[in-house]
């Protein structure tokens, strides 16, 4: 084309791009492809044109070549993410981040990871004799909480409370706008604990006073549990709430879709909650991210245990679960077990694996709403009317003691004694290795509250208005 005809006018083929002399009606390079009508090009518009297609022509190719090289690595980077993500290889969360008790303090229902409801008996253990009680004149659920020499507790009558631990003698009082069902957590000199009128409150413990209350709206019946400086809780609106414990702000919340009575737990940087639609959901304690959303057959109203890992918990229907603590459930698990199972069945699919993070599931009664008490390789908690122990290797009931009533308190225990309170109005004291009834303790009416232990006093709460502290 350098020899070309200087005057020489050409039009461009649209199917092969080469320059044909002008007038053809038929591309001479393709033989067959038909010229359209256009404007000529002059050999040096030619020669501009056909520069700017080469030029063309090697972009498209390096870009093609980089496409193809970049698209395994991209792959390859998204499995990796997905692979770190999902085992904990770079997300992990904070393994120090917990919600057990600092000495001197009750950061947690029951005090700390394995729902113990101790905070110390030097030896002690209590005699079944009383020491004082406190009237409210309305009924006691709320579980006392023992820091420092204080118990705190709520009360139907609508107000909060701070006793002295030795004396019962009141130290303060703070009316909030309704009932105060939910137990409360003391850390950093704050107490902090819910009302049925949608708040949540901060006070300090000392003084009553009050440093601030975060509102949601519906009653908040679940105990809060604190750690690093967070307030965690889940309410009646559906959601779990992380609230900043100085100024009282939201950091995030998680919607579990139902109405949330369970306590959460905060164990190796992961935040453990039940729900009554049926699941227990592990979160990121950081963000509130998802991790795991265990499905039962039946709603959970118990707060969940951990020891080693290990997350402890009891259903509605009276089954005992135990499920790995850092499982994760994978994408879309709860909508494709279903239909693979149903595939299973007529044999058109193997067998589907187990539940992300289930470890294993055993029968204690008919129903059960009582929280687990894990020491050592034994567990204790309730079902129906009665108390039990079973062994975590052989995940078999060691003993079993009836009470005269439903068993909706949650056991503690401290030393050889397992305490636990009974619809029938009674705190009864059993032998933690055999079962055997040491005393019990009268009330005058049904008791829902769970005991707490400090320094050789249990204290307990009743339906008759009173908090109790027996030696």
């Amino acid at each position: 084309m350098a020899n070309a005809d200087e005057n020489q006018s050409w039009v461009i083929c649209p199917v092969c791009y080469q320059p044909s002399p002008a007038g053809k009606t038929f591309c001479e390079h393709c033989w067959g492809a038909i010229i359209p009508e256009q404007t000529p090009l002059t050999s040096p518009e030619l020669r501009r044109t056909a520069g700017r297609r080469k030029f063309y022509i090697i972009r498209k190719k390096l870009g093609k070549a980089v496409a193809i090289g970049f698209i395994p690595l991209a792959i390859l980077a998204v499995a990796f993410f997905l692979f770190s993500y999902s085992t904990d290889t770079i997300f992990k969360p904070p393994q120090d981040l917990t919600s057990s008790s600092l000495p001197g303090e009750w950061a947690m229902f029951r005090h700390d990871l394995s729902r113990s409801g101790n905070a110390g008996t030097d030896g002690i253990l209590p005699q079944g004799k009383l020491k004082w009680l406190f009237p409210t004149g309305a009924a006691v659920h709320s579980s006392p909480a023992v820091a420092d020499g204080i118990v705190y507790f709520g009360s139907q009558n609508d107000k909060f409370y701070a006793l002295d631990a030795n004396t019962g003698v009141k130290l303060w009082e703070y009316e909030t706008g309704s009932w105060v069902e939910s137990s409360p957590a003391v850390a950093g000199g704050v107490v902090y604990f819910g009302s049925n009128d949608g708040r949540l409150y901060a006070l300090d413990a000392r003084s009553g006073e009050k440093l601030w209350d975060f509102r949601t709206g519906y009653p908040i019946q679940s105990s809060p549990a604190v750690a690093d400086g967070v307030v965690y809780f889940g309410a009646g609106d559906w959601n779990l709430y992380a609230v900043d414990a100085v100024e009282g702000t939201e950091l995030w919340s998680f919607n579990i879709q139902t109405l949330v009575l369970s306590s959460p737990v905060v164990a190796n940087g992961i935040i453990y909650i039940g729900a009554g639609n049926g699941y227990i959901y592990a979160l990121d304690a950081r963000n509130g991210r998802q991790r795991l959303q265990f499905l039962t057959p039946h709603g959970t109203y118990s707060s969940p245990a951990v020891k080693d890992g290990i997350v402890y918990f009891t259903t509605s229907n009276g089954a005992l679960y135990a499920v790995q603590g850092n499982a994760r459930t994978w994408a879309r698990e709860h909508l494709i077990r279903p239909l693979w199972t149903h595939l299973w069945l007529m044999g058109l699919l193997p067998k589907p694996p187990l539940q992300s993070g289930f470890l294993w599931a055993t029968k204690i009664g008919r129903t059960a709403t009582s929280s687990p008490v894990v020491v050592g390789n034994l567990l204790y908690t309730a079902a129906d009317d009665t108390l039990l122990a079973a062994d975590l290797q052989s995940r078999q009931t060691l003993w079993k003691f009836k009470t005269g009533g439903g068993v909706e308190s949650s056991p503690a225990i401290a030393g050889s004694a397992v305490f636990v309170g009974s619809k029938d109005g009674r705190l009864y004291a059993v032998d933690a290795a055999s079962g055997e009834k040491l005393w019990d303790f009268s009330t005058g009416d049904e008791i829902t509250s769970s005991p707490a232990v400090a320094n050789g006093v249990v204290y307990i709460g009743s339906h008759d208005g009173n908090l109790y502290a027996i030696e």
